[in-house]
């Protein structure tokens, strides 16, 4: 029997499993391997990848597939491990195990020398397994399980070098930013399950479309599951983790913003679409967080300085499109971005490495004039940077466009027109950080292409950041566009004056950014004293706000809260009846001896105050 006809759908829990087996290997006898292991993690998630095409051909010709084992039964309720292998979680799967795999090349020649190199790709394993299990799962219970650990993995990887003090902080602001939205998450996983007594997805969905859950609740329910995918796709105000998660090594970074943390709350609103669209009033303000994020983030990466700053800004702006897609009822364009911005976030972002082992700096004031030096980084990274802008006829251009139809279809003309506003502020920070970095006079000395190792993953998706745009489109009765495949839906057709107002609009953007930054300025704003910069370089002061609100309200409250513990509950309710039963034993200890002639003598005291007692009654 050929191979092809083996493996299958059937196997797709393998792809997790894999690198989930090369986190315990690694991580456990890693050491005595040869490099420490790497190669197991690395193999792990290139099976993953190989597999990943025999599990997608198997759904074109036979469609979706579920698969669960029963894991534990709680009176009439049975939890199950199971994976749900249909055209959205597949998409995932080709997008991680493809950028996890090159991210892991690159990582071999970037974290070289590295005193905890096996630890690194050990914990690496971990968060792509975390990743692939949670597109994969068919219930709330293990989609939530596989949630926490893609939170340990980042955890692990932006702390990874945790002897700086930056880097720890780092790594408990993302645990504990995205921690606030899992509670919510939870709870609405619970409000669900109260209402339907099932965790499986599709149960949910056909006991919801049936009328089987009360409008309040399904409301409640959203609106607290959404606060956890705000929490994981750094949506504002839970943003403030993800600039700061740059602490990590770079390759961390690209594989978090363009495949997995990130895109882990994009992905939960688009798999649990058919519960939003039951809770109208929730799905208004996915769309309306959506582009207040794609805003807000967007005018902070103008004036950001450090090189992966203003990427993170950049990512942050670009997952709230995705929100607004989703909240504009468009799973298909949302995810068609969600897959073109990984592939141009990913390029980027390994380009940001290259340049900082090229450089040795991370502040893009001063760079400059790697076209001429770096010739391959800084061709791959203004390739990435122009799809990103949206500019035409590049990926970023097409999967924008697709998000703007779907807004000018279900939501208010004033949220399009805001969108297109953001799609300049995209143009112009990516105009900014290309001319600068990569144009210009050099000023850095001694700047050198990177390794082969380092360059590769580049050159493969640099190619992908051109042309994977056009899978927006059908080219043939069998394949009808991207959002045909995802949704099984027709082709959507924009009227024409709408891709011509956004191409015009992003080269405006960019002849902007030229005018400013294309004769070697580093920045427009040098020298200028201006309240709206200031606002910007300080981040519209929101993380002196939460700090402010964390030192004088949190950790008050939580002063009160230890003194109410020590003193009424540890000291007077707990303590208190144990130190009461002590005395009373000390008193006790008194009158009971354990000596003969105490007892005696107290017998005879007795008789002889009872005999008093009676003879003054008597007489």
């Amino acid at each position: 029997m050929p191979l092809a006809d083996t493996i299958g759908t059937n196997w797709a829990w393998v792809i997790p499993a894999l690198s989930a087996s090369a986190f315990f290997i690694v991580a456990i006898v890693g050491r005595f391997l040869p490099g420490k292991g790497a190669f197991v993690s690395i193999a792990a998630i290139a099976l993953g990848f190989v597999l990943f095409w025999f599990v997608f051909a198997d759904l074109l010709s036979n469609g979706d597939a579920f698969f669960s084992i029963n894991w534990l039964s709680i009176g009439e309720t049975n939890i199950t491990w199971g994976v749900t292998v249909d055209r959205l979680s597949v998409t995932m799967l080709g997008l991680v195990t493809f950028v996890a795999l090159l991210v892991q090349l690159y990582s071999v020649s970037y974290m070289k020398g590295d005193p905890r190199f096996g630890w690194y790709f050990a914990a690496h394993a971990l968060f792509a397994a975390a990743m692939l299990a949670l597109v994969l799962a068919d219930n709330l219970v293990f989609l939530y399980v596989a949630w926490e650990l893609v939170g340990l993995g980042s955890f692990l990887l932006i702390g990874f070098w945790y002897e700086r003090r930056s880097a720890a902080e780092a790594a408990k602001k993302a645990f504990i930013t995205t921690r606030i939205g899992d509670v919510g998450l939870l709870i609405g996983i619970i409000l669900l399950y109260r209402a339907t007594g099932s965790f499986e997805i599709s149960t949910i969905f056909h006991v919801a479309q049936q009328g089987g859950i009360a409008e309040g609740t399904l409301t409640a329910a959203m609106a607290l599951i959404f606060l956890g995918a705000m929490g994981k796709s750094a949506q504002f105000p839970f943003h403030v983790w993800l600039p700061d998660a740059m602490e990590g090594p770079t390759p961390v970074s690209a594989l978090i913003h363009a495949a997995t943390m990130v895109a882990a709350g994009v992905y939960l609103v688009a798999r649990l679409m058919p519960l939003f669209e039951l809770a109208p009033l929730v799905l208004l303000g996915v769309g309306v967080i959506g582009l207040v994020t794609f805003l807000f983030a967007g005018t902070l990466a103008l004036v950001m300085t450090d090189l992966k700053r203003v990427l993170a800004y950049s990512t942050i702006s670009h997952l709230g499109l995705m929100m607004l897609s989703l909240g504009a009822l468009s799973v298909a364009a949302a995810m068609l971005h969600l897959v073109a911005h990984g592939v141009s976030k990913a390029l980027l972002f390994l380009g940001a490495g290259s340049v900082t082992h090229g450089t040795e700096k991370t502040d893009i004031r001063e760079m400059g004039g790697l076209m001429r030096v770096m010739p391959i980084t800084a061709i791959t990274f203004v390739i990435g940077a122009a799809s990103l802008a949206g500019l035409v006829p590049l990926s970023g251009f097409f999967s924008k466009d697709e998000i703007m139809l779907a807004v000018l279809d279900h939501r208010h003309p004033v949220l399009l027109i805001a969108a297109l506003g953001g799609s300049v502020l995209s143009a112009v920070y990516m105009a900014r950080l290309a001319l600068v970095v990569c144009f210009g006079n050099n000023r850095g000395e001694g700047a050198h292409e990177s390794p082969w190792l380092m360059t590769l993953p580049l050159a493969v998706l640099a190619p992908f950041a051109l042309i994977l745009g056009l899978i927006a489109y059908g080219w043939s009765d069998s394949y009808t566009g991207f959002g045909g495949f995802l949704t099984g839906g027709g082709v959507h057709h924009a009227p024409i004056w709408l891709p011509v107002v956004s191409a015009l609009l992003v080269l405006a953007g960019l002849a902007f950014g030229w005018r400013s930054w294309g004769r070697g300025n580093v920045t427009p704003f040098e020298g200028r004293d201006s309240r709206l910069l200031r606002l910007l370089e300080n981040k519209y002061y929101l993380d002196d706000v939460f700090q402010w609100v964390i030192d004088r309200l949190a950790l008050a409250f939580s002063r009160f809260v230890a003194l109410f513990d020590r003193v009424v509950v540890n000291d007077t309710g707990v303590d208190g009846p144990a130190w009461s039963v002590m005395l009373s034993a000390l008193r006790m200890r008194l009158a009971q001896t354990g000596r003969l002639y105490n007892y005696g003598l107290v017998m005879v005291l007795g008789v002889l105050a009872l005999s008093a007692l009676w003879w003054l009654v008597l007489a």
